[in-house]
């Protein structure tokens, strides 16, 4: 219990990364149980066992639907709604926000919801500007709509996965892929109307990142190259090839900043820090033929930023990114995509390039790249859920695998379906068959699994067999039946549903999750009831992560896009939250018939 406490709390901050937490709490399990041993009716609870996550079908299942996900996004398969979507917004924008939500909804229940979001957004951002009306009405609404609609499966969110795999392992049926659909849909259908009509009405006017068309202005440095003569041009000189236009902040000169006096003489090597937008820096580029530089990797050579094949992009570092607090320049190798830093916007005062390399700048969140790379490499960058890409003019392409990889996916859903193969099992074959008709290569495969999505899976499944083995489930269950006694079942489920999703908003919902899953296995179990619809409460609770940015991936993806503030989340996800717990506390008893 001790442990588990530790977890909520660091789960809860952010100190750590959350898979930094996770670590940490698993390495706490493996050495307490190893120094202080358990034994369950003379039988030791071994330290390794914690370790067996790693090879759970939960686990399995979430990376290989992330691996399938990454191949749709890959092909372009769900391109053609983003098209559908600006193509009808214009004549009927009230009720294309309405299918917007129905249709990411819908398409939650079977894919990873990310790469929904940042399909969706892009396009969002874009008919917003063009029919003069406000995004950041649109936005939240729909990243809330794919929470609303993952909760309708079993493949729909890791944390639906975890709950019926742990479930399962407790000795409870095997849920079926589709055994709750109806239920979450008709809950999802007055969720959808809420996000449709009321939500909209709950958030203020924000100026989003994505909406802004504005050229935003980056800093930037201009190498100046080896001339023939030896001689480069004097500092006015360079201006005037600008007609003036050219504002120099300060020239580097090996480790020295030096004043930017007009009549200065300039050396080859020269940095001269400049702020302005992207096609101005490439028109000063042009002009006075000097080089864009970034830590040692200028345009031109081995980097030819003048290639035809070459584009500029502009990207956001987002709230969770690993790439939070290191150098600039790394973010090519960090993420394993060949790219040239080139300029960096921050919002508010801007960092003093004069005192250090633009490169050493320690990137934070909000902060929006200018970087150069080829149209393939820009593609991959967009899969990137730790980055979010401003400019939309570099779409993900419809490629001739598309059908297939659609194709892969409806027979994994379909033979799960039908109960011909476990969903882990459906979803490693259909993985393969994306490697092995080229839909997916190794190094995309990589890039889909998500190291925080791994390591919080893991834990969690390791604290919800300390909480098993210990007796500790059946003794919160039995505290929370004493705090509850004399209330009927229903009451008794509503307030499990409610714990649940606030829990969710605070820690992580899949550690929440394994946490309640045993816990209403054992209330069910002490009130002589069926275990299902209290699994299911926790299930549809622990997905109730409206309330907070932190709660869940795409709500940061949604906000930094969206410029909204914590409270909008608490404006809009509360009322939101209220409605989908009384609305299923009513639904479940009925369902299930008590």
């Amino acid at each position: 219990m001790l442990l588990t406490v530790v977890a909520l709390a660091l789960f809860s901050r952010n100190r750590f990364p959350l898979e930094t937490s996770s670590l940490m709490v698993l390495m706490l399990l493996v050495l307490g149980f190893h120094f202080f041993p358990y034994y369950d009716n003379g039988v030791k609870l071994e330290s390794m066992s914690f370790f067996v996550g790693f090879g759970h079908e939960a686990l399995i299942a979430v990376c290989a639907l992330m691996i399938m996900g990454q191949g749709l996004v890959r092909t372009g398969a769900l391109e053609p709604l983003g098209r559908f979507l600006s193509r009808y917004w214009s004549r009927w924008p009230k009720l294309s926000l309405f299918g917007t939500l129905v249709m990411a909804g819908m398409l939650s229940g079977f894919v990873n919801n990310t790469p929904i979001v940042v399909l969706i957004l892009p396009v969002l951002a874009t008919v917003a500007a063009k029919s003069n009306t406000s995004a950041s009405s649109m936005l939240l609404p729909v990243g809330l709509a794919t929470l609303v609609g993952g909760m309708s499966t079993t493949i729909g969110t890791s944390t639906n996965l975890l709950v019926v795999s742990v479930a399962s392992d407790l000795g409870v049926e095997p849920f079926g892929l589709f055994d709750f659909f109806m239920l979450a849909t008709l809950a999802g259908a007055f969720a959808y109307l809420y996000l449709w009509l009321i939500a909209p009405l709950l958030l203020a006017d924000r100026k989003p990142a994505m909406s802004d068309f504005s050229p935003r202005v980056f800093m930037a440095q201009l190498k100046v190259p080896e001339y023939e003569d030896g001689t480069p041009p004097s500092l006015s000189d360079i201006i005037a090839m600008t007609e003036g236009e050219l504002v120099v902040r300060g020239v580097k000169r090996g480790d020295h900043t030096l004043i930017p006096f007009p009549d200065m003489a300039l050396r080859s090597g020269d940095l001269l820090v400049v702020r302005d937008t992207p096609n101005r820096l490439k028109e000063f580029e042009r002009s006075t033929q000097l080089v864009l530089y970034s830590d040692g990797l200028q345009v031109g050579d081995e980097n030819p930023l003048s290639e035809k094949e070459q584009q500029m992009a502009e990207i956001v570092i987002v709230e969770g990114s690993p790439l939070v607090g290191r150098r600039a320049s790394v973010i090519n190798r960090a993420r394993n995509i060949d790219m040239t830093f080139v300029a960096l916007h921050r919002a508010g005062p801007s960092p003093d390039v004069r005192k250090s390399k633009l490169g050493n700048i320690r990137l934070a969140v909000g902060d929006i790249l200018l970087v150069q790379a080829s149209r393939d490499e820009l593609k991959r960058l967009k899969t990137d859920e730790n980055l979010l890409v401003l400019d939309a003019s570099t779409d993900i392409p419809t490629t001739s695998k598309a059908p297939l990889a659609l194709g892969i996916m409806a027979a994994v859903i379909l033979s799960a379906a039908v109960g011909l193969i476990p969903i882990a099992e459906a979803a490693m074959v259909g993985s393969l068959a994306m490697l092995l008709t080229n839909v997916l290569v190794w190094r995309e495969v990589t890039q889909a699994l998500s190291v925080q999505v791994v390591m919080i899976v893991v834990v969690s499944l390791a604290l919800g067999l300390a909480l098993t083995t210990t007796g500790a489930t059946q003794w919160l269950a039995d505290g929370y039946l004493r705090m509850m006694e004399g209330s009927s079942p229903r009451l008794v489920l509503a307030g499990l549903i409610t714990m649940m999703a606030v829990l969710t908003n605070i820690v992580s919902n899949n550690a929440a999750a394994v946490i309640g899953t045993p816990i209403a296995i054992s209330i069910a179990s002490s009130l002589g009831l069926a275990p299902q619809p209290f699994i299911l409460a926790v299930l549809f609770g622990a997905n109730m992560s409206y309330a907070t940015p932190m709660a869940y991936k795409t709500n940061l993806l949604v906000m930094n896009a969206g410029g909204y503030q914590f409270s909008d989340f608490v404006k809009v996800g509360v009322p939101l939250m209220i409605m989908m717990v009384l609305i299923l506390s009513w639904m479940l008893p009925m369902f299930y018939g008590f």
